[in-house]
């Protein structure tokens, strides 16, 4: 795949689970695709469990402030619609401020353009990796 972009943190994060960037641009913006699968589903019906499309969010934050020890903080966010087996998920996240090591970063994921979650992550700049002693 050609791209004009370089990942520089979560450098072996699964795109089966967490979605495949197609735009990075760093300390600014990220957009991330996952197509669901069945092992994301949990019923009958074909519902994918939401853990999948905040994971999908996480990782397109991560990707928009792009530095090799972001981590979250915490997030402000609302599941707006249910996500179906096959269906591809959009995330794009952008980094609307910026104070020192602290990042808020707006992340929306749409199915066929309609938003099923919104909110806004607050990621942090470590100087070091977070398991790091």
């Amino acid at each position: 795949m050609d791209r004009d972009f370089v990942v520089k943190t979560h450098l072996m994060a699964s795109s089966s689970l967490l979605g495949r960037p197609t735009l990075i641009e760093d300390d600014s913006r990220a957009v991330v695709d996952l197509v669901t699968t069945k092992d994301m589903v949990v019923d009958d019906e074909g519902l994918v469990h939401g853990g999948f499309t905040f994971g999908l969010a996480d990782y397109a934050a991560m990707l928009a402030v792009n530095h090799p020890y972001v981590v979250i903080g915490s997030t402000d966010v609302k599941f707006t619609a249910p996500v179906r087996l096959g269906e591809k998920m959009r995330a794009t996240a952008m980094v609307k401020e910026r104070d020192g090591k602290r990042r808020e970063v707006a992340v929306e994921v749409q199915v066929e353009g309609k938003i099923v979650f919104k909110g806004t992550m607050i990621c942090y700049i470590l100087d070091r990796h977070v398991l790091a002693h």
